[in-house]
């Protein structure tokens, strides 16, 4: 009779509902990729470390070169929060929602699941480590000793106009969302100053870092709440003025005391967005309700290639290598740091960008009879507002765990913010360190000299924000960002290849993303430039896809000719 029972219980079971209510509900996906990447940091990290880097016990520049400025040793979660910060930008954040609004979420969550692990973490380890044995040196200075001066001139220039490019667009970015958001202001501000308190208290007075943190973090969050009650008004001209002289003052003062600090602070913002992000989803378990897969063509263009220039830092971006390459090898303690630090910040941040997109699909409700003045509508976003529907979904997902939807509202947008500051600072330092490691080696004087290395590239930001010119370069912003990791991942495999480590692991990505960006770049050129007549950009498109050939070219070259040397 029991049997009889259960067997009828069995047949009215609605097994397509069952399956539908499992597969589309947005937490168990989001558990699923989280265990994946974590499973990956041992699994993948083990064969990197072990079986490409072959990490060592040597000796890290932060100690052999040590001047408290640049080379500074580092506490692994320190420099932990340092990277982190520096490598997420809004990219997580935006590119995940924009690739969803053209192809829906699925094929969004593949990319970032795949090209995070195979891609982008091997990206960000390999180019750490190979900094690390090579003095800090950044990719762009250390492909003159792989591949040729050459790929070093063409390199250097590259990165160092990308730089500026994201530097204008970051620093316009932010000063739009404090004339937008002036409550927003008083926190942000706030938090400069408790990073020079605790840059002084935890390396110059020995402060217990536990302590420390425990207490900003608790500073940071009455200023938060604060905030709305102290609204700072000024004028958008006011608030780039400033945000400019404040990355100078980043770039030059010595890493423990500002940028350091800020962005090991600004690190448990984000830390406590993802986490409080996971428990509002948990809360709520959402059912998905947007596309899973829209179409295979967009109104920007195919999926391949768009989708994959479009989720970017989400999977792989050619910045992070410059951050790896640039700020964080001057600073690591320990080679064996590295996986921690490098290859667990993409990861972490390919969680983020999973988090992003399941709770943007699941938590607002899309209708596609939207309009384009809906907050919520696709139109919306791919106009631009990509950065508000976060505020507004990641408000409504803590509200489940009993935050006001103003204040969550308002947290998203600080979390997005501490994005966009941490990746200008940085940016900004890392340009200084290029025209000091090309020109100030080659011509020495004013190239060598840290304020005018600094200044040059924010002045020159500075004038893009103003004139607006940035705008015209930043359609195939998406394609050299990805470029520039093409390049870097072509310099690490020959970096490799000469010293007999395996270099397949990078050399086929390089490959990969070669054949992405040079098909971005050609459609561009032929679909989207041609017809609009916009011949600045078809040349430009042209130039850097040229330029990459070029790198790819000389670094295979030198990679051949040295196996054709060794059989013989």
């Amino acid at each position: 009779m029991l049997s009889h029972n259960f067997l009828l219980i069995l047949k009215n079971i609605n097994y397509f509902n069952l399956y539908n209510s499992i597969i589309m509900n947005a937490v168990y996906i989001l558990l699923f990729v989280t265990a994946w990447l974590i499973f990956a940091y041992f699994w993948w990290g083990r064969v990197i470390s072990n079986k490409v880097l072959k990490i060592t016990n040597n000796p890290t520049p932060s100690h052999t070169l040590k001047d408290d400025r640049d080379f500074s040793p580092t506490k692994p979660q320190i420099l932990f929060g340092h990277h982190f910060s520096s490598i997420a930008g809004a990219g997580p954040i935006v590119g995940p929602i924009i690739a969803y609004a053209l192809f829906g979420w699925l094929p969004a969550l593949i990319w970032i699941i795949v090209g995070s692990v195979f891609m982008g973490a091997v990206h960000d380890y390999t180019a750490l480590i190979v900094s690390t044995r090579n003095n800090g040196k950044s990719i762009v200075e250390i492909s003159e000793t792989v591949i040729s001066p050459r790929a070093r001139n063409i390199f250097g220039i590259f990165v160092w106009l990308t730089m500026v490019l994201i530097q204008a667009v970051f620093a316009d970015l932010t000063a739009k969302t404090f004339v937008d958001q002036p409550e927003i202001a008083l926190p942000t501000i706030g938090l400069l100053i408790l990073a020079l308190i605790f840059g002084l208290l935890v390396y110059k007075m020995g402060a217990n870092l536990t302590i420390a943190s425990i207490i900003g973090l608790i500073l940071i969050a009455l200023l938060l709440w604060f905030g709305k009650s102290v609204p700072i008004y000024l004028s958008y001209d006011i608030w780039l003025i400033l945000i400019i002289f404040y990355a100078f003052l980043a770039s030059v003062l010595p890493v423990w005391l500002l940028l350091q600090p800020r962005d090991y602070l600004s690190m448990y913002i984000l830390i406590v967005g993802l986490i409080a992000g996971f428990i509002g989803m948990i809360f709520l378990a959402p059912q998905i309700t947007g596309p899973t897969f829209v179409s295979f063509s967009s109104k920007s263009g195919p999926l391949f290639p768009i989708l994959f220039i479009t989720v970017a830092c989400g999977a792989i971006s050619g910045f992070h290598s410059i951050v790896s390459s640039g700020t964080t090898a001057k600073q690591m303690d320990k080679e064996k740091d590295g996986q921690k630090i490098a290859m667990g910040g993409m990861l972490t941040e390919a969680i983020l960008a999973a988090l992003v997109l399941l709770m943007i699909s699941s938590v607002l409700v899309w209708d596609p009879k939207l309009t384009s003045g809906s907050e919520f509508s696709f139109q919306k976003i791919l106009s631009g507002s990509a950065n508000k529907v976060f505020g507004i979904a990641i408000g409504r997902t803590l509200e489940a765990i009993g935050v006001p939807l103003f204040l969550g509202i308002q947290f998203g947008i600080i979390m997005l913010n501490s994005f966009l500051l941490t990746t200008f600072d940085t940016s900004a330092r890392l340009n200084r360190y290029i025209m000091q490691e090309t020109l100030g080696v080659k011509y020495g004087g004013i190239f060598k000299n840290i304020y005018f290395a600094t200044g040059s590239s924010l002045i020159l930001a500075y004038i893009f924000c103003l004139s607006g010119g940035y705008r015209e370069l930043w359609p195939i912003f998406g394609s050299s960002n990805q470029l520039i990791g093409t390049l870097a991942l072509f310099v690490i495999s020959s970096y490799l290849f000469g010293n007999k480590s395996p270099h397949w692991y990078t050399l086929l990505p390089g490959f990969i993303l070669l054949a992405i960006t040079g098909t971005a770049l050609l459609y561009q050129a032929i679909f989207v430039f041609i017809p609009q007549r916009n011949i600045f950009l078809l040349i430009v498109s042209l130039v850097l896809l040229s330029l990459a050939i070029v790198v790819a070219y000389e670094s295979i070259k030198k990679i051949f000719s040295k196996n054709k040397l060794a059989n013989e």
